[in-house]
């Protein structure tokens, strides 16, 4: 990475108890097994509808990335190492996130819909200055499940990068009893990432416009997550 996730973390992140440190500590390490163990053994595929990833089925280099939080699991497998920066809540549950993806080279961003959004925001335009990719978990951090937050089109007009929807589906997953259906790949299972075609938000768009394009991203989200489902076949989640 251009910058040093570690020591902007250091700065950003809140404060918990001694008791709090410690379930984070062993979450997170948790966490990281439970993926590199997982991930080690999925088979990805990748489609794209027209003028949305490149032909390789990879992102293009500077772009912003909002997908369903029920995928972080597999993404974060897929994603890893490339230096991508995530936005991550202030909570709890967003720091053993942000904990568990800087192991696999993410930077966390943190902030939310509900606190530190403008500084995220900031945070992420300087990410895709510097030539990487910004990603949401959209729905995110509390749900509601599959309603995506206005984020990615307010960086996309301050920083004129195009919004690329994405989803991970996986073969017949383990579904967690979260507010937002969370994934667990089963070992040696089909992942398959569906990319959607690019939205691009003009720097001068008002209100109208932007809830417009808003409503384009929510409807994207949701055929990146039909299509990659369909490209599985039954039992796909």
């Amino acid at each position: 990475m251009s910058t040093s996730p570690t020591t902007q973390q250091a700065e950003a992140a809140p404060a918990f108890t001694p008791r709090q440190r410690l379930a984070l500590w062993c979450i997170s390490w948790l966490g990281y097994l439970l993926i590199s163990l997982i991930g080690r053994t999925l088979r990805f595929e990748c489609s794209s509808e027209p003028g949305g990833a490149e032909g390789n089925g990879e992102p293009p280099p500077v772009v912003i990335g909002p997908f369903w939080h029920r995928a972080v699991i597999p993404a974060t497998y897929y994603f890893r190492r490339r230096g991508i920066a995530v936005m991550t809540s202030r909570s709890f549950d967003g720091e053993y996130i942000a904990r568990i993806i800087e192991r696999f080279g993410f930077q966390a961003v943190r902030g939310s819909s509900t606190r530190g959004g403008s500084g995220a925001l900031m945070g992420m335009n300087r990410v895709l200055a510097s030539g990487r990719i910004a990603a949401f978990t959209i729905d995110g951090p509390r749900g509601p499940r599959y309603v995506a937050k206005p984020g990615p089109v307010l960086l996309a007009r301050m920083s004129g990068a195009p919004i690329l929807c994405f989803y991970l589906a996986c073969e017949r997953p383990w579904i967690l009893g979260t507010w937002d259906q969370m994934m667990i790949p089963r070992p040696f299972s089909r992942v398959h990432v569906r990319w959607t075609a690019q939205i691009r938000v003009p720097a001068e768009a008002g209100g109208e416009a932007m809830k417009r394009l808003h409503e384009r991203m929510q409807v994207s989200l949701e055929r990146a997550r039909r299509d990659g489902m369909a490209a599985l076949g039954e039992g796909a989640s």
